[in-house]
């Protein structure tokens, strides 16, 4: 048996295979979850990705920033699951005049957006799936390490550290209904995302050069397997915690 047999899991933030929460979705189903996912935008793309999976998962629409659709989503996901064991955030967005070197340029229409769409919305996305997770659970978010500033990230970086505040609080918050929130945070992959940030290659370097472990840019199951573990039950008393899973780069000096 998988170490998450029987357990029902969402998964927000499949664009590409080439995504963690590709992996996360794949993995998932491979130690014995159901999974549902989401996809905003591009749904025929999401609908197409999720085809790729073991088990072809039903694909929702869900726009974070949408109070309507976010009211809306425990009854949707009930359609296909009578409850969640899991939730997984995958989701974040920024402007693009608000990274790629705009730090000091980008005005607060652009970097409220930002902060919306990935941080506030972890909050958002925890209390639109609380209904189904009567008999608690995990949430875990998707982080990018924002104990320092990097080329290129800016607004993106603070938005992360907002992120990261976040999952404190809903950590302390949501304990009471057995509920533990964590985040995974993975070094560059090349994913869409990363590729929307222009500048980037700025960094992906220094993995190479600083990681004890190697890094592989192109291997996203390292932080999918991390995502899935913390889902399972092998972290009952871990909440409000930050994974590093970035070949040991977090804890290394200059």
């Amino acid at each position: 048996m998988g170490i998450l047999a029987g357990k029902k899991i969402l998964v927000t933030g499949v664009l590409t295979d080439a995504s963690i929460a590709f992996h996360v979705a794949k993995i998932a189903q491979q130690e014995g979850a159901t999974v549902v996912l989401t996809g905003f935008g591009r749904l025929s793309l999401v609908q197409r990705i999720a085809r790729r999976l073991p088990d072809p998962p039903p694909v929702l629409e869900l726009d974070v920033t949408s109070a309507e659709q976010l009211d809306s989503l425990a009854g949707r996901v009930a359609e296909h699951v009578d409850r969640l064991d899991g939730v997984v955030h995958g989701i974040a967005n920024a402007p693009q005049s608000a990274i790629g070197g705009n730090f000091l340029a980008a005005q607060w229409p652009d970097v409220a957006a930002a902060m919306h769409v990935s941080a506030y919305s972890l909050k958002a996305l925890a209390m639109a799936a609380l209904p189904l997770m009567g008999s608690g659970g995990s949430i875990v978010g998707m982080d990018f390490d924002a104990s320092r500033a990097w080329p290129a990230y800016d607004w993106m970086g603070v938005a992360k550290a907002a992120l990261e505040s976040t999952a404190r609080y809903l950590a302390k918050d949501l304990g009471k209904h057995g509920i533990r929130v964590n985040l995974m945070a993975a070094g560059p992959v090349r994913t869409m995302a990363m590729r929307s940030i222009p500048g980037a290659e700025q960094f992906e370097g220094l993995w190479a050069e600083r990681a004890p472990l190697g890094w592989d840019q192109t291997d996203a199951e390292p932080p999918a397997r991390a995502c899935v573990a913390l889902l399972s039950d092998w972290f009952p008393a871990t909440t409000g915690e930050i994974v590093h899973v970035d070949g040991g780069v977090h804890a290394m000096g200059a």
